[in-house]
């Protein structure tokens, strides 16, 4: 008798499939037992499923297909030409299609694209012994029977309950009396990562979706929340590093794929490093009076990028998971300029006295107050430009530590020479 594989096996034997050409991965799915191709398929990124089509026979696709779950499906859908969407919609089973034209009904990245439509509804009235036969006999067609919803006589959802509520209840308990209610429950069209950040917050195993008058439409699992946190925390790192977030595994993206996702980042900050050199060409004769002026550049714009950068990475943090949805703007804004402000105070206190020792106490003040002026600057840019993103409908992410960074080399070169101008009376 063969052992059963791991779960060390199953993700080693995963990672062994992105890594392979399309041809070779079709044609291994296709030598595999139907249950464990189907559980590999699924758990592919969607253009890597793709792909797979593309070198499968029409049985074999029609297969796999049927027997994803409806969510995982309309996630596959998404990726294809609506035409080939269509085509392969059309070949599903009227049950499977049924369900999946449901969720392909609702707005992208909404609830109610990742819900599962298939759930064991128990009756408030049932008696637990009654409700874990029911279970065994019909529960592998729901997408869940972790958490079970409870329906009142007209199908509107009055609570959920647990399964290991239901194993633990006393056999002459009813089923209404181990659910819990009420539960949180979100409408069909509430943003994917804010359920993602419900489910988070109140450690749920799943999450009811309701229409506006309380019927139950699908169930969000743990797992399909956990999915969406991961794609939005790959986009927001991908984009803090000036770079387009990635769709497929590293080594199954080709070369000119990589260049392009970084490339257009690389131009657009070109451009507004331009900003740097007009600020050094302008003050250029500022510059041949005092030479040393230009030794403390990299410094000032180095503090003062960082600066802006731990102001943004902190806000756009807060803004993911939630910690300041219920705050004004300004008031995030202003504390973080006044936290730029002290930060700005200590730098100064300590670079005041090895400049003045080095040059003298005026290029020593200069520095220092730049200083000063420049933390607190980068922070109020940093705290600010994803909180205006938001507002205008942009990823906080997209302003995020670089275009922050260059921003703030710019002006804060103003600023030095401007205090230049004042405290040496040049």
């Amino acid at each position: 008798m063969t052992d059963a594989p791991t779960t060390s096996d199953a993700l080693s034997a995963l990672d062994e499939l992105r890594r392979l050409e399309p041809p070779e991965r079709a044609a291994v799915l296709s030598r595999l037992a139907p249950e464990v191709a189907r559980e590999l398929f699924e758990q592919l990124e969607a253009p890597l499923q793709e792909e797979v089509l593309a070198f499968l026979r029409d049985d074999q696709v029609n297969r796999l297909l049927e027997d994803l779950d409806p969510d995982d499906r309309v996630r596959l859908l998404e990726t294809l030409p609506d035409p080939v969407g269509k085509a392969l919609l059309a070949r599903l089973s009227p049950r499977e299609r049924r369900l999946t034209r449901k969720l392909l009904a609702f707005p992208e990245e909404s609830a109610g694209r990742i819900m599962s439509p298939e759930y064991l509804p128990l009756p408030l009235n049932l008696g637990v012994d009654e409700a874990l036969a029911l279970i065994r006999q019909e529960g592998h067609r729901a997408g869940t029977v972790q958490v079970l919803p409870v329906l009142d006589e007209e199908d509107r959802l009055i609570g959920l309950a647990p399964l290991e509520a239901l194993v633990l209840a006393e056999p002459e308990q009813t089923v209404g009396e181990v659910m819990r209610s009420p539960v949180p429950r979100v409408g069909p069209e509430t943003d994917q990562e804010e359920v993602a950040r419900l489910i988070q917050a109140a450690d749920l195993l799943a999450l009811p979706v309701v229409d506006d008058e309380g019927y139950l439409l699908g169930l969000i699992t743990v797992d399909d929340a956990m999915d969406v946190v991961q794609q939005e925390q790959e986009e927001d790192f991908a984009r803090a590093g000036a770079s387009e977030p990635l769709d497929r595994p590293y080594f199954s993206i080709g070369l000119m794929h990589l260049t392009r996702a970084r490339l257009l980042w690389l131009l657009l900050l070109g451009l507004a490093g331009a900003l740097t050199v007009n600020v050094l060409s302008a003050f250029e004769s500022l510059l041949e009076q005092v030479i040393s002026l230009s030794l403390f550049i990299p410094l000032l714009i180095g503090i003062g990028g960082n600066s802006g950068a731990q102001s943004a990475t902190t806000v756009i943090r807060a803004m993911a998971v939630g910690d300041i949805d219920q705050v004004r703007p300004i008031r995030v804004i202003f504390r973080e300029t006044r936290v730029g402000l002290l930060l700005g105070t200590a730098v100064a206190a300590i670079a005041y006295l090895p400049v003045a020792l080095l040059f003298d106490s005026a290029l020593a003040a200069t520095v220092s107050l730049t200083l000063i002026a420049i933390c607190t600057l980068a922070t109020l840019v940093g705290s600010g430009m994803p909180l205006l993103a938001r507002r205008i409908g942009i990823d906080p992410a997209v302003v995020s530590a670089p275009v922050v960074t260059t921003l703030v080399d710019a002006s804060g070169l103003v600023v030095y020479f401007l205090i230049a101008r004042a405290v040496m009376g040049l």
